[in-house]
């Protein structure tokens, strides 16, 4: 049979309050009788109902996490990571909601404060409107955004995406390159993801460098990106010294397909990225560091003491971006285009 608190009472040599406050209010005890308790606990594999607790603070021990894509990359699981390594601790729960469409988008924001089933709200990447602010406030739990270019929250974490992709261009430019393109696949037409910045940051940058051309080009979605970038090098007559991609997940890739085209990184063409990811320094790719954990760390810290009611020295809170400079990049070849050597599309 399950251990009762009674059991536990009995061979901690407690009363049964004292058991319960251990469990509950576990500062209200002394550390010796915290100690006897949990080992009696253990020994009779005893556990706390979490449904008791639930019931007696008001609480779900439930936190949920809307992300703007149903597909985890590395962003969105750094974000996983350092959320659930404070809020596990804390005894809290991550619940993700995928908010793919305007269905699902409005199912959540009108759902969930009828349903009172999480204990505060993170918004990952992506904006939501005053309105949908206002609904989830209605729910009276915390919003806290993560790189997200929304306001209303109650406290928010993100990098500065335009100040990133300008140290990109920066350095392309110092190197001498004045033609580059930037390459992303087209976003949803309901989110505003903070990542487009980086795309009106590239053009700001490159219209001022005297003598610069610059072009972006968005890919649909389910189209090959690398196809598209191999297509910009190889059929146009002017084409463009530098690639800067989106994020480093369709930078690197494209080494290998340019390998087969018989063209050289950073010899024929410099490639940067953005993130500095997964095997980004393994590639030896040009990016631009952020550090999505540490924000998600750092967010779970605001959410936890929100909820406790306590306040925040820094809610609001801009987290550096570092150009980290790899051999991908390098001084343009300064031959024309009519006199390089003709290569074979693979």
């Amino acid at each position: 049979m399950k251990a009762s608190i009674g059991d536990v009472a009995l061979k901690a040599g407690v009363s049964n309050a004292t058991v319960s406050r251990t469990f509950a209010h576990p500062e209200q005890v002394s550390e010796a009788t915290r100690l006897k308790v949990q080992a009696a606990a253990d020994a009779l594999n005893f556990s706390v109902s979490r449904s008791a607790g639930i019931l007696k603070s008001g609480r779900t021990y439930r936190i949920a996490l809307l992300v703007g894509s149903g597909v985890i990359e590395w962003f969105t699981a750094e974000i996983i990571a350092g959320l659930n390594d404070v809020l596990r601790d804390a005894g809290y729960d991550l619940v993700i909601y995928p908010i793919e469409g305007s269905e699902a988008r409005d199912a959540f924001f009108e759902e969930l404060p009828v349903r009172s089933n999480a204990d505060a709200v993170f918004v990952s990447s992506f904006g939501i409107s005053p309105d949908e602010v206002k609904r989830l406030g209605t729910a009276k739990i915390p919003i806290i955004g993560i790189n997200t270019t929304s306001e209303g929250f109650d406290a928010t974490v993100g990098i500065n995406d335009k100040e990133g992709i300008k140290l990109i261009v920066r350095h392309l430019a110092k190197l001498g390159h004045r033609n580059l393109l930037y390459l992303y696949e087209s976003f949803s037409s309901t989110l505003g993801f903070s990542s487009f910045n980086r795309i009106s940051g590239f053009q700001e940058a490159c219209d001022a460098v005297d003598g610069l051309t610059a072009r972006t080009l968005a890919v649909q979605k389910g189209d090959s990106i690398l196809d598209a970038a191999i297509s910009e090098i190889m059929a146009q007559d002017n084409p463009p010294t530098a690639l800067c991609f989106h994020q480093d997940s369709q930078a690197i890739p494209l080494f290998f397909r340019l390998q087969r085209s018989g063209l050289s990184v950073p010899g024929d063409i410099s490639v940067t990225g953005f993130d500095d990811s997964t095997f980004a320094k393994e590639a030896e790719l040009t990016t631009v560091r952020q550090r999505p954990y540490d924000m998600a760390v750092d967010a779970a810290q605001k959410a936890l003491a929100l909820i406790e009611g306590q306040p925040i020295e820094e809610p609001f809170e801009t987290f550096p971006v570092q150009l980290q400079v790899r051999n991908s990049t390098a001084k343009p070849r300064t031959a024309p285009p009519c006199c390089r050597p003709q290569r074979v599309l693979a």
